[in-house]
């Protein structure tokens, strides 16, 4: 029989105030760009100043929020048996300052500090040295299901007893070319728009940023627990046609119906051009349902389903839905079951179910 999988615990940086697990949306960040930089905690109280100026902002950010959720989780830092990681972009920073010194020095006298924290696996690899963790230590890099991959296989582990706590997370910085290239092919707003007026913009592109979100995976419940992970699925092409019908078949694969989700959430990012997706659950099959999105306080970046998966525990913690991420007027009272979905420019959907615990 498969062991159950619980969240124990949740850590985040991102363009909101979320590294503080005490506070949950209370004070929203009203941000008037297109591209939202992180709300950064005091790196000193959780790195070394000295370490802290070696380090790539993408490894910072997950190492606060590692160190988060493994506090909270009241673990060890040797109970952890595998670290694994999703990424679209790892530390593209870092890449970029590479490929920019071997042009100006002529390919001579080069530091291999860059080199060596500019690959994908540098965020897993420097959490796991920091903590001393040998045990698994992977990266999935699969664009905006890169999370979702991660969270999936550290599900089937636990499942299947290959291990009892794992360290999963997503993580993904803003770096200039990346911002130059997707503002020039369309993908990013052209005009600056606030926070919660993201929506009715109606105009092409989203708002891009960048964030790190860390989670204790166990099969075990501990004191800390925030929800249940009952499945997880991907995809990575559907029509708007289609989308209903994967849910409505995802929900009953997992013995669940339509009236037995409490809460959905959604990606809506406010491009008119793909939040269309959303808009077929929304007014469809979800008419009825308490409706939650996140990426008007987020952005959009490949992992920013990490910002929706802490929001899902974060609610099933604290039975209630704020109403900074209110979708529509539909109340729930003791949300117990969350359905995530999430896609970008109509490609790699995902779909994720968590129960209270």
């Amino acid at each position: 029989m498969k062991k159950s999988v619980y969240i124990n615990s949740v850590g985040s940086v991102s363009a909101q105030k979320t590294f503080d697990n005490s506070h949950f949306l209370e004070d929203i960040f009203n941000h008037n760009d297109t591209v939202l930089s992180i709300i950064a905690p005091d790196y000193r109280e959780y790195i070394p100043p000295a370490a802290a100026r070696r380090m790539a902002k993408g490894i910072k950010m997950s190492t606060v929020s590692a160190k988060t959720a493994m506090t909270e989780a009241a673990l060890e830092e040797n109970e952890i048996d595998a670290i694994i990681v999703g990424t679209g972009l790892g530390c593209i920073g870092d890449s970029e300052k590479f490929v920019i010194d071997i042009i100006d020095n002529d390919e001579q006298f080069l530091t291999p500090t860059r080199f060596i924290q500019s690959s994908h696996n540098t965020v897993a690899g420097q959490i796991a040295l920091g903590m001393g963790c040998k045990g698994h230590n992977f990266t999935y890099v699969h664009s905006v299901i890169s999370f979702e991959s991660a969270v999936l296989d550290a599900k089937m582990q636990l499942e299947n007893d290959e291990a009892n706590h794992i360290l999963v997370g997503g993580v993904d910085e803003l770096v200039d070319h990346h911002v130059d290239t997707h503002r020039l092919i369309g993908h990013i707003k052209q005009e600056a728009v606030e926070t919660m007026a993201v929506l009715s913009s109606g105009t092409q592109g989203a708002v891009f940023s960048e964030g790190a979100h860390f989670f204790v995976l166990s099969n075990e419940k501990r004191p800390s627990c925030y929800a249940e992970l009952l499945a997880v699925e991907t995809y990575n092409t559907l029509s708007q046609d289609e989308v209903s019908e994967k849910v409505a078949l995802f929900l009953s694969k997992n013995k669940f119906t339509l009236d037995t989700v409490d809460v959905v959430i959604l990606g809506n990012n406010g491009d008119v051009e793909f939040d269309g997706y959303y808009n077929e659950l929304a007014k469809g099959i979800f008419k009825n349902t308490c409706q939650a999105y996140f990426k008007h306080l987020s952005g959009e970046f490949d992992t920013a389903s990490g910002f929706g998966f802490w929001l899902a525990n974060q609610i099933l913690k604290h039975q209630y839905v704020p109403k900074a991420v209110r979708l529509n007027s539909v109340e729930t009272t003791s949300p117990k079951t969350i359905l995530i979905y999430n896609q970008y420019r109509g490609e790699n959907h995902s779909l994720t179910l968590l129960r209270k615990c």
